[in-house]
């Protein structure tokens, strides 16, 4: 039963973790979780793989060990997810396989290193556009690819088709084309105009850039209170990081100087496009019912208000109460369009991106 004082504490417990992270530093690491690799399959154990931050991720874990008596053994990977799965084989300890950004996840699935889970729970609290229809991959959280805009600045009814209009020329901040974030967000663009409009779009986004397409999301914030731009695409959940900073601090300045408007695709029934945080049950799960249960949590009320509440991201189960700041943002209409078929026009995304000389 979710219990709000509990989940309260886990807040502050992850917000904790989470400033640790914003600052270089990894939490000490709990009785649960091990840097050097999985322990031997226990019937009260769950390996987990997983390319998040560990301030980002313990917590959860510690919250799910506390409610099952279920220990996890925690394998953090910055990079090489896949290779280490091909190394190991039929060997591999892996349970769960937990990654950032949709792409790397199905990454994993296509390399066949998962196997289908079929969930009632799982299956009620994610939508199905969020996750494998055979059960492949689950998306655990969202993160909602959005505007920001100058605080002074009147913006209603944006899309993302409008970032190529020549009214935004000289006045565009973005990151990389070629980071995961973007090439996903013009993946989705491939997906509902098809590839010569989105090749034009891309130059004319370009076209319309204040500066060199490079950073971090954060830092187009920094622009628009510098006067560089006035306006730029980034990840909602960083505006959370920002907008409860410290007063007085850095970030905060940054924060308290945009607005957030959550763009639509142009097309019929087009919506904000998302990526996710997800988790797929690795194929040769030496604890199988234990990497189910670890999912399920997840998508648990109590799981799901930390990941709200403490990460700023969107929670992936409807009716989830947001932190207020991202509630401040308005409704979300999420893109319908399925995960899967946005990841496969990443690579011809990649391809435009340097066509057009979008990071030159």
């Amino acid at each position: 039963m979710f219990d709000p004082k509990r989940a309260a504490g886990l807040v502050a417990a992850l917000s904790t973790a989470l400033l640790l992270a914003a600052c270089g530093k990894t939490p000490p690491a709990s009785a649960g979780a091990q840097a050097a690799g999985a322990a031997p399959a226990t019937a009260g154990e769950v390996n987990l793989y997983t390319t998040r931050e560990p301030g980002l991720v313990q917590p959860l874990l510690d919250a799910f060990t506390a409610q099952t008596g279920i220990k996890v053994n925690t394998v953090m990977l910055r990079d090489g997810l896949t290779e280490r799965l091909a190394a190991e084989g039929e060997r591999s300890p892996a349970d769960v396989l937990m990654t950032v950004d949709t792409g790397r996840l199905l990454d994993v699935v296509e390399a066949g290193y998962t196997q289908p889970i079929d969930s009632a729970v799982l299956n009620s609290a994610i939508p199905a556009n969020l996750r494998s229809a055979e059960g492949q991959w689950f998306a655990l959280s969202l993160r909602d690819r959005v505007v920001y805009a100058d605080k002074d600045l009147d913006l209603s009814g944006f899309t993302y088709e409008d970032l190529a209009d020549e009214k935004w020329k000289g006045r565009v901040c973005i990151r990389s084309g070629q980071h995961p974030y973007n090439t996903s967000l013009f993946a989705a663009m491939i997906a509902h105009n098809g590839a010569q409009a989105t090749e034009n779009w891309l130059a004319a986004v370009k076209g319309n850039l204040a500066r060199k397409a490079a950073g971090g999301d954060r830092d187009v914030a920094r622009d628009i209170l510098a006067g560089i731009c006035d306006i730029g695409i980034a990840n909602a959940y960083y505006v959370g990081r920002m907008k409860n900073a410290e007063p007085g601090s850095e970030q905060r300045a940054w924060g308290d100087a945009i607005q957030v408007v959550r763009p639509v695709f142009a097309a019929e029934n087009g919506g904000t496009h998302v990526n996710i945080s997800g988790a797929a049950v690795a194929r040769h799960a030496p604890n199988r019912d234990n990497a189910v249960k670890l999912l399920e949590y997840l998508v648990g009320d109590e799981a799901q208000s930390l990941y709200a509440r403490a990460n700023y991201e969107y929670p992936v189960k409807p009716g989830v109460a947001l932190d207020p700041v991202v509630a401040s943002f308005g409704e979300m209409t999420i893109d319908p369009l399925p995960l899967a078929q946005v990841v496969a026009n990443r690579k011809l995304a990649s391809e435009l991106v340097d066509k057009v000389g979008f990071d030159n």
